[in-house]
């Protein structure tokens, strides 16, 4: 089982960002409550398609936990039955964890979508979990940080359908974000571990500190994003979303803090390329962060000053998720280095 580990865990992490990038389409779209329940999609394994799905009629068959929308509310099969004549309100109980009762077929299926990621990515992570122990007496910390995986795919998806049940709470919405970017530092640390090490680098302690206050800045301005992007939602259910040069007219203050925080990311970021070329550290991947934060800065310059095209607004946030694995993973490289010094000395 250990030969195909790395490739799973890998997969893994691919199936994660998968996630990621589908939660902002789902955000991009205001498809977050295309499945007003969970883990079923308006009671359904497979939702539906056309609302005549969802409306009452005579002599139709519906299955216990099936749900309708009638008198604008959300109504429960309480069992398997088949409607009569006329509608028969014992046959039926109200939905009571909100009273949001909208059926939008593109955004149930966007937000469907995202949940078959997201069931995808569990399996697989489930898989990379019971494959690891193939490394319990190498490796005992390979086991637990898989099966400590396992725990934060099932806390992310409890967390999901705490964000439906809410109507979208911005701060749920932050920590949903924020548990998807800790699930991708435990794979990464299980992809590293799992790997021969590898030395090739240079030990410089400064160059270290700041890698470590770089990937601090980067989260901080990721949560700072979020809440900007709360801040544009609401905006666009007040003006829509045919008025989107007036969503930033008068802009929270978070959006200024976090426009002008993105100077501080770059230049401490573009400070630890210049460290690394002139000392020749050897960690070539900041050059990756560097291009990475080209587009992240041109999408937000985009969204801020061009009403925000379409696409913008997940090309922002997907990128900020790789950025953040990208500078995770260089710091596990440091941290090895520095392990293999200090053994050597």
């Amino acid at each position: 089982m250990k030969k195909y580990f790395l490739t799973i865990a890998k997969i893994s992490l691919v199936l994660v960002y998968a996630v990621i990038i589908a939660g902002a389409l789902v955000r991009m779209t205001g498809s977050g409550m295309g499945c007003p329940d969970w883990p079923k999609c308006f009671g359904y394994y497979i939702p539906p398609t056309d609302v005549e799905q969802l409306t009452w009629r005579p002599h139709k068959a519906f299955e216990s936990g099936q749900v309708i929308i009638k008198d604008e509310a959300l109504w429960v099969a309480k069992q398997d039955f088949t409607t009569a004549e006329t509608y028969d309100a014992s046959q039926w109980r109200p939905y009571t964890k909100h009273d949001y009762a909208i059926f939008n077929p593109t955004h149930t299926w966007i937000e469907y979508l995202n949940r078959l990621c997201g069931a995808l990515a569990g399996i697989f992570v489930f898989v990379m979990a019971v494959t690891s122990f193939a490394w319990r007496k190498e490796k005992k910390s390979i086991v637990w940080l898989s099966w400590l995986s396992v725990f934060l795919m099932g806390f992310q998806g409890w967390l999901g359908a705490t964000v439906v049940y809410s109507v979208l709470n911005p701060i749920k919405i932050t920590l949903h974000m924020v548990v998807a970017l800790v699930i991708v530092a435990v794979i990464l640390q299980i992809i590293w571990k799992s790997k021969t090490e590898f030395v090739g680098r240079k030990r410089d302690a400064f160059f270290g500190n700041f890698l470590a206050f770089a990937l601090v800045l980067t989260l901080i301005q990721i949560v700072l994003g979020t809440q900007v992007r709360q801040y544009v939602d609401e905006q666009v259910k007040v003006v829509g979303y045919d008025q989107m040069d007036m969503i930033l007219q008068n802009p929270h203050m978070t959006f200024y803090f976090h426009r002008s925080f993105s100077i501080v990311v770059f230049l401490v970021n573009l400070f630890l390329l210049l460290r690394n070329t002139n000392k020749n550290l050897g960690f070539e991947k900041i050059k990756w962060v560097m291009w990475l934060l080209v587009p992240e800065i041109v999408s937000g310059i985009a969204m801020a000053y061009f009403d925000f095209p379409f696409g913008s607004q997940t090309v922002h946030l997907v990128i900020a998720s790789i950025l953040f694995g990208t500078q995770f993973y260089m710091l596990l490289e440091y941290r090895n280095l520095r392990k293999w010094v200090e053994k050597s000395s």
